[in-house]
């Protein structure tokens, strides 16, 4: 009797839940802040914009001097605001902006080419001579790009000023000279009636 009454009891929970909530599909464009955090569409925008800024600057003309199109890796973001930011998700902004500008090649990550030099094995073993990849073939990268996120809370009563302060550098990686050092901030105002922080 007592099992009876637990699975109606949960029955009635799980309907009561199902019945409060509602999906809307969204324009993945459309911008909706519900927590003021930082989220997808700081993401897309601070990744397109230091990356036209980055590609209006004097370092990628004297680099395409030769003809020879620039060669760039995002090796980090590292997140160190106190929240949680999916960086890879940035760096993913920061990829295709640069890939989708035509202006520069893209090298693929430390982890990606790990995986790519084992394909290369298993080719070696299976693949036939004439689609067979040789090893030391690969691009090595011209420019290294890294970056930290940061942000800056200040809060009273039911209001907060969120700051989110993005700083990349590209580095030149036969030089180690900074070619490029770019900024982009992001203030939030938030309200919470009652809320406390």
């Amino acid at each position: 009797m007592n099992r009876l009454l637990c699975a109606a009891a949960l029955l009635a929970t799980l309907a009561g839940c199902a019945a409060g909530t509602s999906v809307r599909r969204m324009d993945v464009n459309e911008v909706k802040d519900l927590s003021g955090r930082w989220n997808d569409t700081d993401s897309r925008l601070v990744a397109e914009e230091l990356i036209a800024d980055s590609l209006s600057r004097p370092w990628l003309q004297k680099a395409a001097a030769g003809g020879k199109q620039p060669a760039v890796i995002v090796q980090a973001v590292r997140n160190q605001s106190l929240e949680h930011i999916a960086t890879d998700t940035f760096v993913e902004d920061l990829q295709r902006a640069l890939i989708n500008s035509g202006r520069v090649a893209f090298v693929a990550s430390k982890a990606e080419r790990g995986q790519l030099r084992e394909e290369r094995f298993d080719q070696d073993a299976n693949a036939s001579e004439e689609t067979r990849k040789a090893h030391g073939q690969e691009t090595g990268a011209d420019f290294s790009l890294n970056g930290v996120i940061n942000a800056v809370q200040d809060k009273e009563g039911g209001e907060a000023v969120m700051l989110y302060q993005v700083n990349l550098k590209l580095v030149d990686l036969k030089s180690n000279q900074i070619v490029w050092n770019g900024q982009k901030k992001i203030k939030k105002e938030i309200q919470r009636a009652g809320a406390s922080w």
